[in-house]
């Protein structure tokens, strides 16, 4: 038995034992630890290094709602559905205004109890963040006493494994620096085993977890926490600079994902399996999805700035009415053990459109669409009709591949191609992108003969090109006064 797998047991057992121990009633707040093992920093940051996490918010109450509108039921409902996606652990976001600060109120510290109670009795341990929607930065004594009036209790209990002190803080906000510097060593005194972390806005990315150490100085984290909400088909040069930007500590994912509010089901499904895979590469072994389910019209409270953004609604495995999204299936993929694969990119088109991961390129010149009226296999093809041309080229469908791409890999692609009456140019190509996004060559194939053809394969066998972080494939038909289509592609 790997050393890996035989931690995960561990905890495992740690957190069962925490919850079918026979005082139930005494294990919904602090305290509940005492039947098991004081865990040490080494064990929690090993659990933290390797964890399955989700970020939660019941649907129809996020944010602070979750903690104001506190429904037992649907918490236990939803961390259940978190744990058979296989989810270890699941992270819980606190709120000062809300809690009550400097001294919380008893009633919110047993609601913080009771999540962590049916957490644990889900097999699933909890990161705490602490100090969300709050900048009294000149409090740091009160700042130390609310923390520890939250924290305290949970200090040598196994169910919590981490505390984030704050959200995204901006390391160029010299006031909150100057407080955090303060708070962590405060924290350390009354729980000197618990792994402290921080995270930068999701789009400030390696440079801001650099500019983040920087700032800390002397103040140490255990690990960083990574929010990544980038270009997936760049994710593993982005991981790498950001890994590499806080070493020797540890860094997790902490966020990632892609809204389906601008993007289809199938695009958000194949962003993860990126991200992933490329985390896989780099060496980082968690990787945390945000979040479990969409949220309801309404459920986002109005004093967050997030409440206005219709994105922020629809990032979910899940959507509102319990139903998955095909991400839940990549996220279960991946924490099972196995790779997620090119099954997510629809290379056949057999799924719904609407589900599908391709995007349109230059639609304005033509646009594809998924037909059943011919296919080289199954039942569907793509469809190009009577496309013209861009400024900046052809009309295309494009896709980038599950696997991240480095340079001096050998590619290959694939497509069957058939025409009527066609005329123009059509053929596949590899668009190749550095790290920064920025174009750096084109690898074609040959093209598919004007007029009326059979279906006819199109192939392409390269080498990744210098520079080369990212790569996309785009299906093209340009200048065509008849009809194109293309199916069966492949992409490895």
């Amino acid at each position: 038995m790997s050393s890996a797998r035989f931690r995960t047991l561990a905890l495992s057992f740690l957190l069962t034992a925490c919850a079918l121990a026979p005082s139930v009633p005494a294990l919904a707040g602090p305290g509940a630890q005492a039947a098991a093992p004081t865990p040490t920093m080494r064990s929690r940051l090993e659990a933290v290094r390797t964890s399955r996490t989700i970020n939660y918010y019941p649907s129809d109450a996020g944010w602070s709602a979750m903690w104001t509108q506190f429904d037992a039921k649907q918490v236990d409902k939803d961390l259940a559905k978190a744990a058979g996606l296989g989810a270890d652990s699941v992270r819980i976001v606190v709120f000062p205004q809300v809690f009550g600060f400097p001294k919380p109120k008893p009633e919110y510290l047993d609601r913080l109890g009771d999540m962590i109670h049916t957490a644990a009795r889900h097999g699933l341990a909890v990161k705490l963040t602490l100090f969300d929607w709050w900048a009294d930065y000149d409090n740091v004594q009160g700042s130390a006493a609310w923390a520890e009036a939250v924290v305290g209790p949970y200090a040598d209990d196994p169910r919590v494994i981490a505390v984030e002190v704050k959200n995204e803080i901006s390391p160029a906000d010299r006031a909150a620096m100057t407080w955090v510097r303060r708070v962590i060593p405060a924290i350390r005194r009354f729980a000197p085993r618990m792994p402290l972390t921080l995270s930068v806005d999701g789009h400030a990315g390696p440079p801001g977890l650099a500019r983040l150490k920087r700032t800390l100085g002397t103040v140490a984290l255990d690990y960083y926490d990574f929010h990544f909400y980038g270009a997936s088909e760049q994710a593993l040069a982005d991981i790498r600079k950001a890994k590499a930007a806080v070493a020797p500590k540890p860094m997790v994912i902490g966020e990632t994902g892609l809204s389906t509010t601008a993007s289809s089901a199938g695009e958000q499904a194949a962003y993860l399996a990126r991200v992933f895979r490329a985390a896989a590469v780099a060496g980082v072994d968690s990787v945390a999805p945000w979040t479990l389910t969409d949220f309801a019209d309404g459920a986002i409270p109005s004093n967050s700035v997030v409440s206005t953004l219709p994105a922020q609604y629809q990032f979910g495995l899940y959507r509102t009415d319990g139903t998955a999204k095909p991400a839940a299936a990549v996220v279960r993929t991946a924490w099972s053990g196995r790779e997620p694969g090119n099954e997510v990119l629809n290379l056949g088109f057999e799924q719904k459109a609407s589900d599908s991961p391709w995007q349109e390129n230059l639609p304005e010149a033509g646009l594809a669409q998924q037909t059943g009226e011919v296919a080289h296999s199954g039942r569907r093809s793509v469809r190009f009709a009577r496309t013209g041309r861009a400024d900046r080229g052809l009309p295309s469908l494009r896709i980038s591949p599950v696997t991240p791409v480095q340079a001096g890999q050998r590619w290959s692609a694939s497509a069957w191609a058939r025409g009527s009456r066609a005329t123009g140019l059509t053929e596949i190509s590899l668009s190749w992108f550095g790290a920064e996004g920025q174009w750096i060559s084109e690898t074609p194939s040959r093209r598919l003969p004007p007029g009326t053809t059979g279906w006819t394969k199109l192939s392409i066998d390269t080498v990744a090109p210098r520079g080369a972080a990212g790569v996309q494939l785009h299906l093209k038909s340009g200048d065509n006064t008849g009809v194109v289509w293309f199916d069966d592609v492949s992409l490895s």
